[in-house]
């Protein structure tokens, strides 16, 4: 190996070290904590339904990045949500519902068709995220006088309040069945690995299973 060559390969060399030792140390992705880092700019009980929705933001477009692309036409069984589906349902429902409570959704977005607009990756962790953040921002502009306001529900009566509890629990259920479809394709939801360091002396690590 004549001197030229040997200056290639060390600098091929420490261009690879470079990139390992970078790369090591890039942060693990934590899992959301709004309750440890709050909610700024909403109080009491927006507050509260803020926090959860904020940590099933995080799960949903976590386990949505986590699903391969070949794999968001994938449904359990005919006639049943595909991921794709289920994921464009969710952002629907964060237009749709949000509008009850005084913030309507993006002029020209067609809501009827969203959840069978695509199949595309890309484009439906896009709207996904986009959606959570319209609900982010409905919750945060909700007058607090208004929770307490009356409407029609379902053939009875229900308050703006009571309409924020819906729409936690319908994401939440879906967020069930999410996790649910990733674990028979074979996918581990993220944020089961997020608290899998080493724990402390005689102090066992904890686990989230689902």
């Amino acid at each position: 190996m004549d001197a030229q060559e040997g200056t290639l390969v060390n600098r091929i060399l420490c261009t690879f070290c470079l990139l390992v030792f970078s790369t090591s140390a890039l942060p693990l992705r934590a899992q959301v904590n709004p309750y440890k880092d709050g909610t700024p700019g909403v109080a009491g009980y927006r507050s509260e339904v803020l926090a959860e929705v904020m940590i099933q933001e995080d799960k949903f477009t976590r386990l949505a990045e986590a699903i391969p692309a070949d794999k968001y036409n994938w449904r359990p069984a005919e006639g049943v949500r595909s991921f794709a589906e289920l994921f464009l349902h969710v952002s629907a429902a964060n237009y749709n519902l949000y509008k009850l409570v005084g913030t309507p959704p993006p002029v020209g977005l067609d809501l009827k068709g969203l959840e069978k607009s695509t199949t595309d990756k890309t484009k439906v962790t896009a709207t996904l995220k986009d959606s959570f953040a319209h609900a982010r921002k409905a919750i945060s502009a909700m007058p607090d006088a208004d929770l307490d306001k009356s409407m029609d529900w379902f053939g009875g009566k229900n308050t703006e309040r009571g309409i924020l509890l819906f729409i936690v629990r319908h994401a939440a259920e879906h967020l069930g069945q999410s996790i649910a479809y990733a674990r028979v394709i074979g996918v581990v939801p993220p944020w089961s690995d997020d608290n899998q360091k080493k724990p402390g002396k005689n102090e066992p690590a904890p686990k989230e299973k689902k």
